[in-house]
């Protein structure tokens, strides 16, 4: 925007706003229009900063649509009165000086400018930033820390030194690091991997240039070498590299334009502005200096105070004057700011917290089974000890000449390592322990490695979790907790740009108390001739320019032509002052889009300067999607908004350029819920335009009880109007209402007064200003109403939808303000219209916390109590996690029934659900630890709770605060910088790649292109990689337990000595080639269910959060059978083969050969899909054993005689092949019929749909889910 383009206000010199210099207008200067648009304009006298100690966020700027949080619309307030003398301005001044901003180097911080050396001098930080997780100097030591969180780690590294002793010393020295060697290496790569992505996007950004002023120009330097108190020159459309205060601006009244997407999510545009001091101060034309005290680095970003000393001149700094890091420039040619926060110390930095070391639940699950291990273990290993204690007492006597243990050396008369009975005890118990250690199978970390790596290549190549417009594949960001997903029970959501596209389609208009909701794309064109519009070009001719708006409205073709036809009747005048309300109350500023002849794409704010024969596109840009929205519907009626200055607006009226003054605004505010301006039209007559929400509006509108004739309202319009807005609200719209009034002189010379006082108050501005509205926002009278589709992704309410089903819990976490959150809480279908909003919004933590312990004592909510307990009596969880025949207690075996355990009505229920509405204020209080527990227990007995005008840390706060009471895993999903601190605090975070760069993609574990693609991966790959990585971990300690327990058994016939019968390369092989490669492949590839299932019926998710697939109990249950197992393995051998010739060796390959066979075919019994996969995997792993003992047995080696050809010898019997024959039944059976029992009589959700599956009687012909439940008894019999 060249610096001629100004329509708003400029800083006087004084610092307060005067109008800026008049510039030509693009309507003819002959024209009324031009005429009326230079009648006398009282300059407008406003405030520039706020008053001591009051909040700045009280304090709008009055030149732009600037809003002090993130989502709630700001309006441009436009003020009348009489410039300030140079006495008030001072005694303004004065009083704007921070209470308590004093030069303490404590709490202020004191930069130089264009002195980075004095700024520097004191800790302050350079601009370098850093977001990765390690160093090349931390690397080692913190990975290793994080790796050996795993007990199973520190189990093995003991094993590893105590086989360092020679005298326990079971395997060679090297090849006993191996293993863990091998494990920790291939973990550190995959971390290190992870890693170099964000050290890569720490080197790009650092290396990024800017302008930064040298003395004499501005020069570039990298980012990482700009330092506070320098010069930096931002050009358009470049990212702003440090917090920086405002200098100067390429526009003279010191406006511009930024989008801080980066930082808040927010796409649209807000404003900034330089300070009229500095303003005209360009650093390479004159001098500059002075200094600039200002608060310390803090995380807020909606706060700044400061102020500016030129020279012994105090100049108030505020939020409005401070543009920070991540913020993008647009439509300004140029910016210079002081840099007075830079790297780590900036609010978007302050704002990270950092990446994050994550375990799945089911990991350190499976560390608390892990130690169970190896206590079993140590239990095992001190019975060896203390039997070989014991059998040394009793055979004292006899040591030198027992055959096997021989304690001395008769050629030289020395005892062989002998160190008595309690010394041997001890050697024993340490030699069971390496002989043991495969109890802890450290083989399972390598292979859930391996299995969550093929599941996130399986997520990342499935094409329906693949967005085509923004060519988005699902990216798995973090592979180590890729079975949380299927565990989920809160997901914590983001709205703009997550839920929503940030796009807002007008839908339908109420006129005059008739309903046009017959919206189409394309009508027939009506009127001709230049500056007539039609729907198919709706293109404004001016003279010789031709400009088009840039995104038009689908237009009801019955109200289309009531407004092309004469305003002759009151429905047609109602429908005109409709639309100019529509084009008028609003903070949108028009931005022309000219497409050169280069294809370079110009911008510049729409005024009246443009040359002859200039035309392009009008983009509306505004902080409120909503108000574009009404803007463009407007245009397309033909009511095109074209230019907006600080006191008048230029509108096209069906192709008629008018000129309209404005001549105040009340802004919109929380309180009043609606804004107003007054406007003069070109007639001369004053009149107030009003819009706001419905019962916000519909309380001052007039009816016919006041003394007004029915040519000036509708009969029963109210009660018309009404009705509409309850069908919109039904149909999840957003809705305002329209009304107008006109002023008579005397009311308006009285409001102004009253006005020009309250906009000069610098310690009561808003109070005031909503005192002033209340003079005219009376008697209106009623126009229409609107209704405003935000256009949600799409299918994020069946997302939801089917979330809720599965048991989730969906809250929405975000900054907009109130009134927007719950708009589109009904339009995602989270909100609906039978719950009991309960709202909360306190100032003060007395006031929060009165206000939930009485919605406590209103509602009987409890400690005890949430959302489905309050309906259903009962709670969904038991104390350990465990879940009654699987399915805690869903299941209903009279009539056959599952159902959501979580979210699905109770449609008898008599207490009404409830929704939690509380805003960023009330939980600043409401998350002290005094108040912390009443906010939860209200938040759990809620079906919904929504937070609005949150902070990014407020955000991740809310997420800590249901991690820690709950201890449920929780979901945060999101796609701007705004969200990062959310997303690394949850359990899982989730990143949208979406229009909002980045930074959240960057900090999250998994990232896709739609919010809708949550329900797959939650629903499908979740429940498949909890189901599979559940069963795999169970199965690896089975599978090395049993192995394990059949030695143990062999020692209590050996003198309890760590004597093996299987020989020491198996021993190896065991858990690398015999069994190893199966279990991978099963728990790659199985699957219980289908995705058709899954989706069919989202209560079946609820298994994951329930744990059915692993817990405690089933750990036990399967501990047991592994003995009875081991049992059978080594006792049917073992009586077969004790009174024969089979040495040693030999009775141990059948032991091994026999392990082998039985853990794979009771793998093979667990399979649920078989494919040639696990075909070959499991049969060959069967043959490979085979093939490899006869292998070993044949290796004529020094290291292999003692058991040379035993496996030939031993084939060649009958009793070996018997014994493989009965071991296999008897070891499974037990289990066998323990599963057929608990399916037929106490069968889960899991195993009734998978039933359905079998035998094909789940139909899916149907497109529509089932809603509530579904009963699967009408399976045919067996």
């Amino acid at each position: 925007m060249s610096s001629s383009a100004r329509f708003l206000l400029a800083p006087s010199p004084a610092g307060l706003l005067t109008p800026a210099a008049p510039t030509p207008s693009v309507v003819d200067p002959n024209s009324e229009v031009f005429k009326a648009s230079t009648q006398s304009r009282r300059p407008p006298v406003v405030p520039s900063n706020p008053s001591d100690g009051e909040d700045p966020k009280k304090h709008r700027r009055v030149v732009s649509s600037h809003k002090g949080e993130k989502g709630e619309a700001g309006s441009p307030v436009h003020q009348s009165g009489e410039d300030m003398s140079k006495d008030a301005f001072s005694g303004s001044i004065a009083g704007s000086r921070r209470a308590g901003l004093k030069e303490d180097p404590r709490t202020t911080r004191v930069v130089f400018i264009n002195d980075s050396g004095r700024s520097t001098a004191d800790s302050v930080a350079g601009n370098k930033v850093r977001t990765s997780k390690y160093t090349f100097v931390t690397f080692l030591p913190r990975n290793l820390f994080e790796q050996f969180q795993r007990v199973a780690y520190i189990y093995f590294l003991i094993i590893v030194a105590l086989n360092q002793i020679p005298a326990l010393a079971v395997f060679g020295r090297t090849a006993s690091i191996f293993p863990l060697a091998f494990v920790l290496i291939a973990t550190a790569l995959k971390d290190a991997y992870e890693d170099w992505a964000r050290h890569r996007s720490d080197r790009e950004e650092n290396n990024r240039t800017s302008l930064v002023f040298d003395g004499v120009s501005f020069k570039p330097k990298k980012w990482k070498h700009i330092r506070v108190g320098e010069m930096v020159k931002v050009l358009a459309n470049q990212i702003v590299a440090a917090d920086m205060v405002l200098w100067a601006t390429s526009e003279a009244s010191g406006l511009a334009y930024v989008e801080t997407m980066n930082l808040d999510g927010e796409s649209n545009l807000k404003t900034r502005y330089a300070k009229q001091e500095t303003a005209t101060k360009n650093p390479e034309e004159e001098a500059v200096g002075g200094t600039l005290i200002c608060e310390l680095p803090n995380r807020n970003i909606y706060e700044f105070q400061a102020y500016l000393d030129l020279h012994g001149t105090h100049t108030p700094l505020g939020p409005n004057n401070i543009i920070l890091r991540g913020c993008e420039l647009k439509n300004t040619s140029w910016i210079i700011g002081v840099v007075v926060y830079a790297g780590k110390e900036t609010k978007a930095m302050l704002n990270n917290s950092g990446a994050q070391s994550k375990r799945s639940r089911l990991e350190r699950q499976m560390n608390r089974e892990t130690m169970w291990l190896v206590i079993f273990l140590l239990v095992l290993c001190s019975v060896g000890g203390i039997g070989m204690g014991v059998w040394v007492q009793a055979h004292h006597d006899d040591l030198n000449t027992l055959p096997f243990y021989r304690k001395k050396d008769f050629d030289d008369g020395e005892d062989y390592r002998y160190y008595g009975v309690f010394g041997e005890a001890v050697v024993a118990f340490l030699s069971c322990v390496i002989v043991f250690q495969v109890m802890v199978p450290i083989a399972l970390y390598i292979s859930l490695e391996l299995v969550r790596l093929w599941q996130s290549r399986f997520m990342t190549r499935d094409m329906e979790m693949y967005h085509g417009t923004s060519n988005s594949r699902f990216q798995c960001r973090a592979l180590n907790i890729n079975e949380d997903l299927g565990q989920v029970k809160y997901v914590f959501s983001d709205k703009t740009g997550t839920l929503t596209e940030n796009k807002m389609e007008f839908h339908s208009a109420s006129v005059f108390g008739y309903d046009y909701d017959n919206a189409q794309v394309t009508i027939d064109p009506v009127g001709t001739g230049e500056g007539m519009i039609t729907h198919d070009d709706n293109a404004v001719v001016l003279g010789d320019q031709k400009w088009k708006p840039k995104v038009g409205a689908k237009v009801d073709p019955q109200l289309f032509r009531l407004l092309q036809g004469p305003a002759d009747t009151a429905e047609s005048k109602a429908a005109h002052e409709y639309m100019l309300v529509l084009a008028a109350c609003n903070t949108v500023v028009p931005t022309r889009v000219q497409l050169a002849a280069n294809g370079q794409i110009t911008m510049k704010a729409a005024s009246n300067d443009s040359g002859p024969g200039l035309s392009g596109f009008i983009e509306y840009q505004g902080e409120s999607p909503d108000e574009q929205a009404l803007v463009a519907a407007a245009a397309s009626y033909g009511y095109v908004l074209l230019e907006r200055n600080f006191d008048n607006i230029l509108i096209n009226v069906m192709g008629k350029p008018k000129r309209y003054q404005i001549l105040g605004v009340h802004e919109f505010d929380s309180v009043r819920k609606r804004m107003s301006v007054i406007i003069r039209m070109p007639n001369g007559t004053i009149k107030l335009f009003v819009k706001g929400a419905d019962n916000a509006v519909m309380d001052i509108v007039k009816t016919e009880d006041d003394e007004i004739s029915e040519s000036e309202v509708h009969t029963g319009l109210v009660d018309t109007t009404n009705q509409h807005l309850e069908n919109y609200s039904r149909k999840g719209l957003r809705t305002l209402v329209i009304a107008s009034r006109e002023l008579d002189s005397k009311l308006f010379e009285n409001w102004r007064y009253k006005y020009d006082i309250a906009s000069t108050d610098l310690h009561n501005r808003v109070g005031l200003l909503r005192d002033t509205s209340q003079m005219v926002e009376t008697s209106l009278t009623l126009l229409g109403a609107t209704a405003i589709e935000d256009r949600l992704q799409d299918g994020v309410p069946d997302t939801i939808a089917l979330l809720r089903e599965a048991g989730i819990k969906v809250w929405v976490l975000t900054g907009d303000k109130q009134e927007t959150a719950i708009s589109i809480g009904y339009s995602c279908r989270l909100l609906t219209h039978d719950m009991h909003k309960l709202i909360v919004h306190e100032s003060t933590k007395e006031g929060a916390l009165e206000t939930l312990v009485s919605m406590k004592a209103q509602y009987g909510i409890t400690a005890q109590q949430d959302e489905f307990s309050m309906r259903n009596g009962g709670s969904t969880k038991s104390g350990n996690g465990d879940s009654s025949h699987g399915s805690s207690g869903s299941y209903n075996n009279m009539n056959g029934s599952f159902s959501s355990s979580g979210e699905n009505p109770d449609k008898n229920n008599s207490r009404k659900q409830l929704a939690l509405i509380i805003d960023g204020n009330s939980l600043v209080h409401a998350l002290h630890t005094d108040v912390e527990q009443e906010l939860f227990e209200v938040a759990r007995a809620c079906k919904v709770v929504i937070c609005c005008r949150v902070a990014p840390l407020q955000k991740a706060a809310v997420v800590n605060l249901i991690k820690s009471k709950t201890g449920e895993l929780t979901l945060a999903i999101g796609d701007g910088a705004n969200d990062v601190s959310m997303i690394q605090m949850a359990d899982v975070g989730v990143g949208l790649s979406g229009q909002e760069g980045r930074q959240a993609v960057m900090a999250s574990d998994f990232s896709m292109g739609q919010f809708r693609f949550l329900k797959r991966l939650l629903l499908v790959h979740g429940h498949w990689n909890y189901q599979r990585l559940s069963y795999m971990i169970l199965y690896n300690f089975y599978r090395n337990a049993v192995f394990v327990l059949m030695l143990f058994w062999f020692i209590l016939y050996t003198a309890f000595s760590p004597q093996n019968a299987v020989t020491d390369w198996s021993l190896v092989f065991y858990s690398l080639i015999y069994t190893s490669i199966p279990t991978i492949v099963v728990a790659t590839l199985d699957k219980n269910l289908s995705h058709r299932t899954l989706f069919k019926f989202p209560a079946l998710y609820g298994a994951g959060q329930r744990e059915e697939g692993y817990n405690q109990r089933l750990f036990w249950l399967t501990m047991l059978d592994t003995i009875w197992q081991s049992l059978v393995l080594f006792y049917v051998p073992y009586m077969s083969y004790r009174q024969s010739d089979v040495d040693l060796y030999g009775l141990g390959s059948i032991w091994t050969f026999g392990v082998v066979l039985l853990v794979n075919l009771h793998l093979a019994m667990d399979v649920q899909r078989w494919n040639w996969l696990a075909h070959a995997s499991i049969w060959g792993s069967i043959v490979a054993t085979f093939v490899v003992m006869l292998v070993l047995d044949s290796l004529a080696v020094e290291a292999f005689l003692p058991h040379m050809g035993t496996m030939k010898h031993i084939m060649g019997q009958v009793a070996f092949w018997l014994d493989l024959v009965l071991i296999i039944p008897i070891a499974l059976l037990p289990r066998f019929c323990v599963i057929v029992m608990k399916q037929r009589f106490w069968p889960s959700d899991i195993q009734i749909a998978r039933e359905g599956e079998i035998r094909g009687t789940l139909n899916f012909s149907r497109t529509e889910r089932q809603p509530l439940a579904v009963e699967l008894n009408k399976l045919p019999p067996a």
